[in-house]
């Protein structure tokens, strides 16, 4: 009896830390959608902040103290949140935080990557004192444009949460882990076939062209946007590794899920 109730306060413990983790993720998910998209598009159109000095020239602007103290501060928060998110996924340290944490090890990751990014969207520099790269400020377009930006954005941000749920977004953020753990299941990674297995490894983000529209397609761009644009862009570039054998599984499972969603249709008729 007393086993049996240290095993379900144990359950009920690690649930509630899923869950409170998933609360965070979800709500630094809301801010990192503000910081990418809305804070931009929206400056542009109400033009509430100057996000440049098109007037100053560059070779004066990249001498500024200001504008160098920025750029080294956004440097080191993303070279944090870059470290953070590679170094915990790298195999020897993820097996070794594995069998610290046991079912709390994705849990663990998603919140430190939440972490890392809730640090660098507060402590993140402005460069307002140098020209911007390209900035929509003559009408019509200076409207429309932005307007359009907006809409892409809303696109993007759509598919990107769509995605994130058909890539199983209770195992993303660790809850199903623990839900399997307290079943007495084991590792839910280890129910997928081997070919699901290797795609995922191989896949670390679904939605990296979603993402690098986001991060590039503004009415205006500042140097610290561009800092951000291109570091994010090449990251995701690097971070993973598909070959014609993952794109042979993916268009495999995409084949079955349309004659899946075909199957109704031909019945009726």
């Amino acid at each position: 009896m007393i086993e049996m109730a240290s095993v379900t306060i144990r359950g009920c413990a690690l649930g509630a830390v899923s869950l409170l983790n998933f609360a965070f993720v979800f709500i630094s998910g809301a801010d990192f959608v503000r910081f990418i998209s809305f804070r931009a598009i929206y400056h542009n159109i109400t033009g509430e902040t100057r996000l440049c000095q098109d007037s100053i020239p560059w070779s004066e602007a990249l001498q500024d103290s200001s504008v160098l103290g920025s750029l080294v501060v956004d440097v080191v928060l993303l070279a944090l949140f870059i470290t953070q998110h590679s170094l915990l996924a790298w195999s020897p340290v993820k097996q070794a935080l594995q069998s610290v944490l046991g079912s709390l090890n994705r849990t663990a990751y998603c919140f430190t990557t939440a972490l890392a990014l809730q640090i660098l969207m507060r402590y993140w520099q402005p460069v307002t004192g140098a020209p911007c790269l390209w900035s929509v400020r003559h009408a019509p377009w200076s409207v429309w444009f932005p307007l359009l930006c907006f809409t892409l954005h809303f696109l993007c941000w759509a598919i990107i949460c769509s995605v994130l749920m058909i890539f199983d977004y209770p195992e993303l953020l660790g809850i199903k882990q623990v839900y399997y753990q307290c079943l007495g299941l084991g590792d839910p990674l280890c129910h997928k076939s081997t070919q699901a297995q290797r795609f995922l490894s191989h896949l670390r983000h679904p939605v990296c062209l979603e993402l690098g529209v986001v991060l590039w397609f503004l009415p205006a761009l500042s140097l610290d946007r561009l800092l951000l644009a291109g570091t994010l862009s090449t990251y995701l570039a690097l971070a993973h590794s598909l070959d014609k054998q993952d794109l042979a599984y993916l268009c495999v499972q995409i084949n079955s899920k349309v004659r899946l969603l075909a199957e109704p249709h031909s019945k009726e008729e």
